[in-house]
Formats: structure tokens, C-alpha cells, sequence
């Protein structure tokens, strides 16, 4: 489940320019999570074909449940693998989900089955689940005065991630598909060896706390939701927006070699240019779009640009065209913060760590479900027996959502302080 996109962030004081390797080593966790999706993405059309045959379309179902299975594993066990570092301390639960990652990124290397992927994607989730646990030992080394700024670094990181792992396996992607999973883990395995040698425990057993399930609980920010008075309708177009928008990690890979008959490289390298202009949009225009229109004008401007965005990739056929419509579709990217800038001045002070509880389980819940619609949807018009041919039928399903949440923000008037932002 991937988090939003860093903002901008104050620079770290001046005594901690000196990065320590620890910090590093977190850092390279976080990104290396990150990457886990974007890494492997650019050849999974190819790679699920290469395993198990049947046609593009099939392909996309395939890959919407591996990734699918991903997302959920992370969600359900990030909570998990936070409550076991409690117990045990930092130190091993990091190491040992790196060493996991190893050996599962080498035996998807060496699938010869579609039933070997998806249990490595299984297990790929749940190691790629420790952002919980890198945080909470960036706050043991961080004094108070950097832990802004160095959690700042932990988003910048996954948002490097983000970025670098479509372009990486694209690249990678030219010198067959499993390249990129040797890649993987090759950089899961050095990390462990660096953490191995500079990473020392920062919890004392003082302060450990036994295991307990209940705490575990993925699904216990969700239960708050209708305990947050207000804002339920918000929240709801938080989650469409994200059901949307995921259709571009969803099918991606799948809808550039159908429509445009694009190579994993240019496939890679689109995506990491989607990510690029996100970081952009989300880290720097944010503040002066918001300063412009307002909270609530934002929030309307991002869905009017998200609609031209979906609509225009509905029809589209051509590569050039879609590859000048990335910056339209970045644009919708204000949404998230802007809605999150709202809600949260509508929550009283002892709420705001609920109210983003519930934003985050939302947004993977988004990730668990898009991915299924949306290759679903493609393999549907598609196939052989397709009734309309239209690979841009998912962006299509987008924009119905996205007009759902745009009625469903605009049916009630804000409160004029959280209009205004």
C-alpha cells in the first residue's frame, strides 16, 4: 500500500548533516519496499504469459490478482510486523523480513508457475509490510528536534521508490523478465548485509510489550469511521478518488503494450515519469494551488483535470498522446492533501491520528480492490469475445468514479474555514 507523496519539509538541522549509516539503512528499507511493485511491473505482462500462456487479456486478470494479493498482504500485516518489533525489537523483525525478501525475489526469479508467483507475491507483501517498523525506529535514533524532518526522508524515500522502480525494471526489462527479480534481490540481500553490520537495537526490553492480536487489528481504523462525525461523506470520495486513480499502476503495463505496442523499457520509463510529475505536484504545487482556489476549489479543479485525464485515455491510440496527458493526470494529484487539509480541520485535536488511520486503511483498501476491477474490466473488452473492443475501458470505470466522487463532494456546501483550506 503505498502512502502519499512527501510533501516539502523544512531541511534537517544543520547538526544532523552527518547522516548515520542506520538512518541510511532505514531509508533503503523504505525505498526497496517501495520498488517492490514498480519494479517488476514493466514485465509482468510478459511474464505471466511466459508461465502460464492464454493471451494478453488473461495476462491482466493474472495480474490483477498477484497484485491484488500484494496489497492485501501488506495491509494485513504491517500492523502485525509493528506489534512483533514491539515484542522483539526492531533490529530482527527488519533483517529478518530483508533475508525473506532475498529468497522470495529469487524463487520468482526461478518460477516456472503462475502458482509459484502468486505465493511469492504472498510473501513479497507481507516483507514489504515494515514501514510501521522503519518509522518507529526512526523515531529511537531521531531527538525530538529532527523527527520531523527525518520522517519527511522516510516519505521521500518510498516516494523515490515509487519512482525508480518502473524505471529500473524496464530497463532491466530488456535483458529478459526475470531480470528484474535477480535485481531485487541483489538489493534486498546488500541491505540485510548493511544492516547486519551498522544496525543495532534501539528497544529496550523495559520497554517491550507482549504480542497481543487485538492491537494487530488492520481493520481497526476502518471501525472508527462512522465515529468521526461529519466527515463520512469525505471520506467516501477520498476512497473513490483512490479507486480511480489506481487503475494507472493496475493496468498500465497492460494497456501500453496493447494499445501501443510499447516494449517494458518505455513502459518503465512512462511510469517513472507518472511518478516524477505526482512528486512534483503533491511536494510543490500543492501550497500555491491551494493558496489560489481554496481547499474546496482544489478539490473540484483535481477531479476536472482527473476527468480530462481518463477520458482522453479512454479513447486515445496513440503513445505520443498518452505521454503528453501524464502532466493532466498529475494534476489530479492534488485531491488527496487538499480532502485531507479539509477533514482534518474537522476533527478535534485528540482525533487527528484516528482521522489519518482511517485515511490510510482507506487508501489500501482502494489498493486491494482497484487492482481486481480494473484488469477484470480490461480483460473484458479485450478478449477475443470482447462486445466493444476498448483498452482503455478501465480509465473509462475511472472516470465513472470519478464523477460519482465529484457529485458526491459538490451535493453539500463546506463550512467556510475548511473551504477556504
Amino acid at each position: 500500500m503505498p502512502p502519499p507523496m512527501p510533501q516539502l519539509l523544512p531541511p534537517v538541522r544543520k547538526n544532523s548533516d552527518r547522516m548515520p549509516l542506520p538512518l541510511i539503512f532505514i531509508l533503503l528499507t523504505v525505498m526497496i519496499d517501495a520498488m517492490g511493485v514498480g519494479l517488476i511491473l514493466p514485465v509482468m505482462p510478459d511474464l505471466i504469459r511466459e508461465v502460464r500462456g492464454g493471451d494478453l487479456s488473461e495476462a491482466a486478470l493474472w495480474g490483477g490478482v498477484l497484485a491484488t494479493s500484494f496489497a492485501a498482504m501488506q495491509f494485513l500485516f504491517g500492523p502485525v510486523l509493528g506489534g512483533l518489533s514491539d515484542r522483539f525489537g526492531r533490529r530482527p523483525v527488519l533483517l529478518l523480513a530483508l533475508v525473506v525478501m532475498t529468497v522470495d525475489y529469487s524463487v520468482m526469479a526461478l518460477a516456472g508457475t503462475i502458482w509459484l508467483l502468486l505465493i511469492g507475491r504472498l510473501v513479497g507483501g507481507i516483507t514489504a509490510a515494515t514501514h510501521a517498523t522503519a518509522s518507529a525506529y526512526m523515531a529511537d535514533i531521531s531527538p525530538a528536534q529532527d523527527r520531523a524532518a527525518r520522517f519527511g526522508l522516510i516519505g521521500a524515500a518510498f516516494g523515490a521508490g515509487f519512482v525508480l522502480g518502473p524505471l529500473i525494471g524496464g530497463v532491466l526489462g530488456e535483458y529478459g523478465t526475470r531480470a528484474p527479480f535477480w535485481a531485487a534481490a541483489a538489493l534486498a540481500a546488500g541491505n540485510a548485509l548493511l544492516g547486519w553490520r551498522v544496525l543495532r537495537e534501539t528497544l529496550p526490553e523495559a520497554n517491550r510489550r507482549r504480542f497481543d492480536w487485538r492491537r494487530a487489528n488492520p481493520l481497526g481504523a476502518l471501525q472508527a469511521l462512522g465515529r468521526l462525525p461529519g466527515i463520512g461523506r469525505l471520506l467516501m470520495v477520498y476512497f473513490l478518488y483512490h479507486v480511480g486513480f489506481a487503475a494507472y499502476p493496475a493496468v498500465w503495463a497492460y494497456f501500453g503494450q496493447e494499445r501501443f505496442g510499447w516494449s517494458p523499457t518505455m513502459i518503465g520509463l512512462s511510469l517513472g515519469l507518472f511518478g516524477v510529475q505526482m512528486v512534483l505536484v503533491q511536494g510543490g504545487l500543492i501550497g500555491p494551488v491551494l493558496r489560489r482556489l481554496g481547499a474546496r476549489g482544489t478539490v473540484i479543479a483535481g477531479h476536472v483535470f482527473a476527468l480530462a485525464a481518463f477520458l482522453a485515455l479512454t479513447l486515445l491510440t496513440s503513445g505520443t498522446w498518452a505521454l503528453i496527458m501524464t502532466p493532466l493526470a498529475a494534476l489530479a494529484g492534488v485531491i488527496p492533501p487538499a480532502l485531507q487539509g479539509i477533514m482534518s480541520a474537522r476533527v478535534s485535536a485528540d482525533a487527528q491520528g484516528e482521522l489519518h488511520g482511517a485515511l490510510s486503511s482507506s487508501t489500501a483498501m482502494a489498493m486491494i480492490i482497484s487492482p481486481l476491477a480494473m484488469t477484470a474490466v480490461f480483460a473484458q473488452f479485450t478478449s477475443d469475445s470482447a462486445p466493444l473492443y476498448l483498452p482503455g475501458a478501465p480509465f473509462l470505470l475511472a472516470l465513472v468514479l470519478t464523477i460519482a466522487g465529484l457529485a458526491l463532494f459538490a451535493s453539500r456546501p463546506l463550512p467556510k474555514d475548511a473551504a477556504a483550506g
